[in-house]
């Protein structure tokens, strides 16, 4: 073992002359393992808050979404569909006709967004499992359904058990209306609702889900699509096959995967992850100044040892190195308790989700607070502390080293 570190070693762990540098050291090894454990725990709850955000949201987007660049919509058959097909991973092509509509029911009017997809939706998407009431079915023979959102089926009173009440749909007319009359100013079909579902919230009070023919009998549309949705296998990577998309689609399309298509959500998420992040870095700082006072009061108790450590011939470097030694040994200390019990409070509240959201009335999709633990987080809070800690660590060192040619035996 080095000198300098044994000697480190020896200070720390030995009763000192004086009882206040015992508990100044126990106070800058507890500020570093609470602010430690604050920053891992916060940072893995964020990664379980994005984790279920993420979740909801890939329930309703596709892996990839392609929309046209220039205009609105573009013509499926002359969409490469059956190149995409073709591109090892893809499992299948959803044709979407997307549009704002005004949604009447009963006496009731809300503006809404309709969503019509192809007849293979339902076997690539999870929405039918989070129907709340009804059914997922859009349609069957020469039958159309809708399925709403519940926020929208709220806003509405939508009662399916009144087959004869039927959701009338209105989309304004292609070209230049006649007149501002509903009549002549807006296309309008009536639809039978089917179901309700239930996603997130800026989902639900905004679609409706209808058959594909339905959406573009009521737009007038012929083959056109507003979006191609793809849908991959389990086994793809979505990494790859992205370019792959994009370089067959060409520059006129736009290729976005979940993360893309939600870009702004994701960025705030990433924004405020940062920022707290950067807030309990400060509170660190702050606990490190514990350690300087540490440190700082060792030094000046250690007089007499430096000054017989000088005349056996000892120098600037190795006295700095002894007391720099002690604050990392601090440091590394705190850092490795907080990070330990961060990691059984995280592990317990994964198993056992003992602190609760909402306390528990189901008010939340989510009953407890969500955890997910990554390898990176602990790597990188083990290098911040330790960064906080060669700084609190090196400053009073500094003051040392100028003062060492006055200190002496008398």
């Amino acid at each position: 073992m080095r000198l300098p570190l044994f000697i480190a070693k020896r200070y720390l762990i030995s009763k000192k002359s004086h009882n206040l540098i015992n508990i100044i050291s126990f106070i800058s090894v507890a500020g570093i393992t609470v602010g430690t454990m604050a920053l891992i725990i916060v940072l893995s709850v964020f990664n379980g808050f994005e984790n279920v955000i993420k979740s909801m949201y890939h329930t309703f987007n596709p892996d990839l979404e392609i929309t046209v660049k220039q205009g609105k919509t573009f013509h499926y058959s002359r969409f490469p569909h059956e190149q995409l097909l073709n591109i090892n991973g893809v499992y299948q092509l959803v044709q979407v006709v997307e549009e704002d509509a005004l949604l009447k029911y009963n006496n009731r009017q809300y503006i809404g967004k309709i969503k019509g997809v192809s007849e293979n939706f339902k076997q690539v998407s999870a929405i039918d499992t989070l129907v709340t009431y009804g059914k997922f079915v859009l349609q069957e023979g020469d039958a159309n359904f809708a399925v709403t959102g519940s926020g929208v089926a709220w806003f509405l009173g939508i009662n399916l058990r009144d087959i004869k009440q039927l959701l009338s749909v209105y989309v304004p007319r292609r070209g230049n209306a006649s007149s501002f009359s509903m009549e002549s100013a807006f296309n309008n079909r009536v639809i039978h609702p089917a179901g309700v579902f239930s996603i997130q919230q800026e989902i639900d009070d905004k679609y409706v889900f209808v058959p594909l023919r339905f959406a573009r009998s009521l737009m007038d549309y012929s083959d056109e699509v507003t979006a191609v949705e793809v849908y991959l296998k389990p086994e793809a990577d979505v990494n790859r096959i992205q370019p792959e998309v994009q370089k067959i689609t060409g520059n006129g399309f736009y290729v976005k995967n979940r993360n893309q298509q939600n870009a702004t959500l994701f960025k705030v998420m990433k924004s405020e992850r940062t920022a707290i992040f950067l807030i309990l870095v400060f509170i660190l700082v702050l606990a490190s100044f514990n350690m300087i006072g540490s440190i700082s009061v060792l030094i000046v108790e250690k007089k007499k040892d430096i000054a017989v450590l000088k005349s056996m011939g000892a120098d600037k470097k190795l006295v700095s190195r002894i007391f720099f030694n002690e604050g990392l040994m601090i440091g590394f200390i705190g850092t490795l308790l907080g990070l330990s019990l961060g990691f059984i409070i995280l592990f317990l509240q994964q198993q056992y989700g003992f602190i609760t959201l909402g306390g528990g009335n189901g008010a939340f999709i989510i009953d407890a607070y969500p955890v997910k633990m990554l390898p990176l987080d602990f790597v990188y809070v083990f290098v911040t502390v330790q960064i906080i800690s060669m700084i609190a660590s090196w400053y009073p060192v500094k003051y040392l080293l100028r003062k060492f040619e006055d200190i002496s035996l008398r």
